[in-house]
């Protein structure tokens, strides 16, 4: 039984979000207008929500594999798969970032639009809840993200992460220097109240 609540769209994409699961915003458009796929690539959506990037960039992608920790996400974004003709291109996972894939996993591709708001974060949050809150300085999930990323990443592979400025921008430049990455901002939008979102690229 679809439990969609809400529908969003997004150039010629239609996406059903339902109760429990995040719904795009605009970090999830940000991400989306700067997507960089190449032809064959091996995609990994972290956190893949309702699906938004991993169906996108599976029109070009050789395969795309979605992961969530959210069980509700995970069941949505395949009904999204299937409403918009990717769902032969994609493999879909319920797991806690990387714990799913084994340390030789190889992506040429790997986004993640992270939970980066300074909120407190206990085990007893909610499902969707585990989309934003990123605990006391935002970087609960992303300092975890930067030291497992580079293990699951090909020759020549890139990683887009989207965050927001209150989590600290130069502390995820400097922790993908750390693990031998060259990183840079490649797209920003302002927001109210002085945040910033922010898109960057890291690479081998």
């Amino acid at each position: 039984m679809r439990l969609a609540c809400k529908k969003v769209f997004f150039r010629d994409y239609v996406f059903y979000v339902w109760e429990n699961v995040y719904e795009p915003s605009e970090d999830s458009f940000l991400f989306a207008e700067n997507l960089a796929v190449r032809k064959g690539d091996f995609v990994l959506d972290v956190g893949t929500g309702c699906g938004i990037l991993g169906v996108i960039v599976a029109k070009e992608a050789s395969m795309v594999v979605v992961v969530d920790i959210n069980p509700y996400a995970v069941r949505c974004a395949k009904e999204n798969a299937e409403l918009n003709g990717v769902i032969d291109k994609m493999f879909f996972v319920r797991g806690d970032l990387f714990s799913p894939f084994r340390m030789d996993g190889r992506f040429d591709l790997i986004l993640f639009n992270a939970p980066y708001l300074p909120v407190e974060f206990s085990e007893r949050v909610s499902w969707i809840e585990h989309a934003w809150a990123g605990g006391e300085n935002g970087r609960r999930v992303i300092d975890r993200f930067i030291r497992e990323a580079p293990r699951h990443l090909g020759r020549g592979g890139r990683i887009f992460l989207m965050q927001s400025t209150l989590a600290g921008v130069e502390e995820t430049l400097e922790g993908f220097a750390r693990e031998g990455l060259k990183a840079s901002v490649v797209a920003k939008r302002n927001l109210p109240f002085f945040e910033t979102l922010v898109l960057m690229k890291a690479e081998r």
